[in-house]
């Protein structure tokens, strides 16, 4: 059975009616969770007794939490006794085995399970989701003009992919973040998405995100060292670990986007960013209309 409270008081309605439910389910799809609860049936543990011969039920919540951290909230677990609760804790969820709080979330609602299946509706495929059909995200992104790196932010094309995921993805295969969705070949957009399963699976077992390959780390052996388990993300200046070309960093859709602009050198590059990286062998820096003839053979 679970105890909840709010003691920053701005989610007390909604704790109240968690508080003295069962736990039955916790589900997530992208960056939403759903917690689903129900009163105590007998068999439960703080639950009444089953009588002779009465078979244990599993009902099904009736009450839904939806929580959806954002950029900061923090949900902290751990194991008894809780400690004192302080500052803005949104929401205190006490069991008999564990404790977890929740802080500066996004969204931090109760509804109702048709309002959760309104959600998940309104959401994309989910890499991390064995049964995922990932041919409804390519459909958006096949008849979009938007960039790809925009589009794979976008929770209701992609559920689940932040902006380390959507920096390292393009490295990996090499595509330009500014490049229109449609340009993206079906071939080449399932070849990403398989990718995307293997680096969230990873992530997750791992509780860290690493990107990097092996033979593409500076130290190729033993644990993976700071600074060397990603491409691109938050490397902005630092020499390329494929080709040495500095990262950049830039804006798209209200976030930073990290690339480098040689090994990712495709629609999105201007003439002028290729005069900057095909400067020949005496230092002399090429034209744009030199760098244009070059890079196209």
């Amino acid at each position: 059975m679970i105890h909840a409270s709010s003691l920053q008081g701005r989610f007390a309605a909604g704790a109240a009616r968690l508080d003295g439910t069962v736990l039955r389910t916790a589900q997530a799809h992208g960056k939403h969770l759903f917690l689903g609860f129900s009163p105590p049936v007998p068999g439960d543990a703080d639950g009444p007794p089953l009588a002779d011969g009465e078979p244990r039920r599993r009902p099904k919540p009736d009450r839904w939490l939806h929580v959806h951290l954002g950029l900061y909230g923090p949900f902290v677990f751990g194991a008894p006794p809780a400690p004192d609760p302080r500052g803005a804790l949104r929401l205190r969820l006490e069991g008999a085995d564990a404790w977890a709080d929740l802080r500066g979330p996004t969204a931090c609602e109760l509804l109702t399970g048709p309002e959760i299946d309104g959600i998940r509706a309104r959401l994309g495929p989910d890499p991390l989701q064995p049964d995922a059909d990932s041919r409804r995200a390519f459909v958006r992104i096949a008849r979009s003009g938007v960039p790809l790196g925009a589009l794979l932010m976008q929770q209701d094309v992609v559920a689940g992919v932040g902006n380390v995921y959507r920096a390292e993805v393009l490295f990996r295969h090499r595509l330009d973040p500014w490049m229109p969705g449609r340009d993206l070949s079906e071939a080449g957009w399932e070849a990403l998405w398989a990718d995307m399963v293997v680096l969230l699976r990873d992530g997750l077992r791992r509780g860290r995100i690493v990107t990097t390959l092996p033979q593409d780390r500076p130290h190729r052996s033993g644990p993976v060292r700071a600074g060397e388990q990603h491409y691109v993300y938050r490397r902005t200046g630092l020499p390329c670990l494929i080709c040495g070309t500095p990262v950049v960093a830039e804006p798209m859709a209200g976030r930073t986007l990290y690339r480098c602009p040689w090994c990712q050198a495709g629609t999105g590059v201007s003439a002028a960013d290729l005069a900057a990286d095909l400067a020949d062998a005496d230092g002399d820096d090429l034209t744009p209309d030199q760098a244009v003839a070059l890079e196209a053979g």
